[in-house]
């Protein structure tokens, strides 16, 4: 019997290479499957998939830089990190963005900041705020 993480989500990516690093480095996942159209990155518990936009369609997309937020989209995957402020600074660095530290909130033990990464999914990330 393989493993099975107890949950998991799949990305589409225009730039698969760069978008599967921004999520492996950002949140310290393994790759544990890559073939030319997806990557698998695992976690203990999350498995995420990056899968690439078919090429036909992936013409018709532009991404400006820094990349527009598609913020009208009804998903938004949210994950757990040692420290915001230490992903922040990541995130800028693999071509994403967090929301600076004045669009910090917290909620039922939770601190959690926005973003996006690289192609402007949204994404939310948290941290223990105990």
């Amino acid at each position: 019997m393989s493993y099975q993480p107890s949950a998991g989500a799949v990305v589409f990516a225009k730039d698969l290479p760069r978008v599967a690093k921004f999520y492996e480095e950002l949140l310290s996942m393994a790759v544990v499957h890559s073939e030319p159209d997806h990557v698998v990155l695992e976690s203990a518990a999350f498995q995420l998939v990056i899968h690439a936009i078919p090429k036909r369609i992936a013409a018709s997309i532009k991404i400006g830089t820094p990349p527009a937020r598609r913020t009208e989209t009804p998903i938004k995957l949210f994950f757990l990190v040692a420290s915001i402020a230490e992903a922040r600074a990541k995130a800028a660095t693999l071509g994403g963005e967090l929301n600076p530290e004045s669009g910090v909130w917290e909620a039922r033990g939770f601190r959690a900041c926005d973003g996006h990464d690289p192609e402007g999914n949204v994404l939310q990330l948290r941290e223990n705020a105990l």
